[in-house]
């Protein structure tokens, strides 16, 4: 499969090539089932999510640039991330899971494939110290090469994981608004002690897949439009940004690419507003700008 798409890169480069940054999809996955699995994963999904369909779907909707998020089943194995990235250098970005202690070679070399950042996805998993995770060293080599670190966890731990990090001198990014419990939404107490890290100046939160911390995501907007207003009054919107979560694992038959726009738009009215969250801010975190 990575062979074959090597081989089509000059013209799947050839036709996605947008001129100008329209909106940046800050978090999505691509994938193919028999790629080699994670030994510890929750779900492994059992159809393909390719590069094509997803830049198809960038296309149709609009959305000139995306960043590419290592799936958890996925484990540390980034080659096929890699190489998707290769493949659409212009408009693509990803965020790499790595073992605690990646080397700086490791490291630069997904750099020049447009790595930006690793991710730390930690629902399910149990408390560990920091170092468990990602080793003092490696949090160096990343820090110097201006990377941030994402965390995807439950509200409740974020008290817990993302200070450490901060103390390291990290940038961090934020999964999911928080990953709220989807019995508690706002009223988590895990979510307003999120709220209270605005103040730091190095937290971003990405506004997205919010069918996975509220029930009727799909129907009822109230309770996600009160979360972005309390967010955008906590981080601002320079510090918020939008993604798809495509291709939507586990609720594929509940949503699709059109409905997340749709939910944005919906509570997220104010033109100007929206505009940082869908392409200044994610445009500068995720170094469209600069590379």
């Amino acid at each position: 499969m990575m062979e074959k798409q090597g081989s089509d890169a000059s013209q799947t480069l050839a036709v996605h090539r947008p001129p100008h940054i329209a909106s940046i999809d800050a978090h999505a996955h691509v994938f193919e089932c028999g790629l080699p699995l994670a030994r510890q994963r929750r779900y492994a999904p059992d159809y393909d999510a390719p590069l094509d369909s997803y830049l198809a779907q960038l296309d149709q909707h609009g959305v000139s640039h995306g960043v590419l998020v290592q799936p958890s089943f996925l484990g540390t194995d980034c080659s096929y991330l890699l190489d998707a990235l290769r493949r659409a250098p212009e408009r693509l970005r990803g965020v790499a899971v790595i073992e605690p202690n990646c080397g700086p070679d490791t490291l630069a070399t997904m750099a020049r494939a447009g790595i930006v950042g690793i991710r730390l996805n930690l629902i399910g998993q149990a408390d560990l110290p920091l170092h468990r995770w990602v080793s003092a060293q490696t949090l160096t080599h990343i820090r110097e090469l201006g990377w941030h670190v994402e965390v995807h966890a439950e509200a409740a731990r974020l008290e817990r994981i993302v200070p450490p990090l901060l103390d390291k001198g990290m940038n961090v990014v934020v999964d999911h608004f928080g990953r709220p419990d989807p019995a508690r939404g706002i009223d988590d107490p895990g979510f307003r002690r999120l709220l209270e890290l605005g103040n730091t100046q190095r937290v971003w939160v990405k506004v997205s897949a919010a069918y996975r911390s509220w029930r009727n995501a799909g129907h009822d907007y109230d309770d996600i439009h009160e979360a972005v207003q309390l967010l955008t009054k906590a981080f601002s919107v320079k510090r918020l940004m939008w993604g798809s979560d495509w291709p939507h694992t586990q609720f594929e038959t509940q949503v699709n690419y059109a409905r997340t726009l749709e939910l944005l738009h919906a509570v997220l009215a104010d033109q100007t507003e929206r505009r940082a969250i869908i392409v200044d801010t994610p445009a500068q975190l995720y170094m469209f700008d600069v590379m």
